[in-house]
């Protein structure tokens, strides 16, 4: 008997892994941050689980807020003596949004397949 390879399965597990540890550096880990939103997407759109389309929101505005962050970071950021006042941050916040909506799926996803048994 061949053992078959989940794909999607394993791109999921390698999406929390992402989002998870690419958030202890938000600016130099927004990149793993990125990719691990963007499998967490792409896997649970195979799976055809129920929050795909939560975690589609959330890799966009992943992707939004990480390009805005990376365009500011190139331009020599924000505040201070730069030519862009610090309001402009409020650009870069997309990205944190959907971080907490990637975080929030994940959690709901994992309670909901928990069997919660009541002893009588």
């Amino acid at each position: 008997m061949k053992n078959k390879v989940n794909r999607p399965h394993i791109l999921f597990i390698l999406g929390v892994v992402a989002v998870l540890l690419g958030a202890i550096d938000p600016l130099e880990g927004s990149i793993v941050v990125l990719l691990g939103g963007i499998f967490l997407a792409l896997s649970t759109h195979f799976m055809q689980d129920p929050y795909r389309k939560t975690l589609l929101l959330a890799a966009v505005l992943m992707v939004i807020g990480v390009a805005v962050m990376w365009g500011f970071t190139a331009l020599g950021g924000i505040g201070g003596t730069s030519p862009y006042p610090l309001w402009w941050g409020i650009l870069i916040l997309p990205y944190p949004i959907g971080w907490v909506i990637c975080l929030y799926a994940l959690i709901r996803r994992w309670m909901g397949r928990r069997s919660l048994k009541v002893v009588t």
